[in-house]
């Protein structure tokens, strides 16, 4: 049975709002009827890869910034973007790995639960491919991808009419100060960490984008195709 096909863009260091307006490119394209040009052109999907740029922290559906918290952040030269996805308050910056999977789940066989448990897969899996060991996830509310107490992956998605955006950011060499001024994901009492933390070298996000990418082919049983990100 032939694999579906998943396209991945690159888009490099880019402003966080860049990834957001591709995602919604990218859903509108697969929230378009069925047999459409552009529904067969997708297959089942795309998978959007960047780093930020600069400093961004987002609200989720669930909120976790009042308006003081956000002018303070905002004061600190960073931006701030409400978004739609699951969970509360989170960090993305330069030297994180984000990942945006734009997937119809009925072409994968996934359900809503399943496609955040093969996030989880993925990234414990990058992590032993990095020679780091002992990541994995832990039962709600604790989504994501922890060593301990510590978050390396932050995982918050989006489904409507069976169609997934938004996904996961995985600390590469990221400056963890700035999750300093939140309470990550609303869970008090536990930290972040990094790759390059916690193996005591300088971890870049060009070095795991390959193995990440084998570890989503794995576990997604899907097959990758490069799309040029201007598309």
């Amino acid at each position: 049975m032939r694999q579906p096909i998943v396209r991945f863009v690159w888009l490099g260091r880019v402003p966080y709002a860049q990834l957001l307006a591709l995602q919604e490119r990218w859903l509108r394209l697969l929230q378009a009827e069925p047999n459409t040009e552009a529904q067969t052109k997708t297959e089942a999907g795309a998978l959007l890869l960047c780093e930020p740029a600069g400093p961004v922290y987002t609200a989720g559906l669930r909120g976790g910034l009042t308006p003081k918290e956000v002018a303070q952040l905002r004061a600190l030269g960073a931006e701030v973007h409400t978004t739609g996805r699951g969970g509360l308050a989170t960090f993305h910056g330069p030297g994180q790995l984000l990942c945006h999977p734009i997937l119809d789940l009925r072409r994968l066989g996934l359900r809503l639960r399943t496609h955040v448990a093969a996030l989880e897969a993925c990234a414990v899996r990058l992590c032993e491919l990095q020679g780091l060991l002992g990541a994995g996830a832990r039962p709600p509310p604790y989504t994501g991808v922890w060593l301990g107490e510590r978050k390396i992956c932050a995982i918050g998605v989006r489904c409507g009419r069976h169609i997934t955006s938004h996904g996961q950011a995985l600390n590469c060499s990221t400056d963890l100060s700035w999750f300093e001024h939140i309470v990550p994901c609303g869970l008090v009492g536990t930290g972040v960490t990094s790759l390059s933390k916690e193996l005591q070298r300088h971890v870049t996000v060009d070095e795991v984008i390959p193995h990440f990418l084998e570890a989503f082919k794995e576990t997604y049983k899907c097959t990758l195709i490069s799309e040029d990100s201007s598309n």
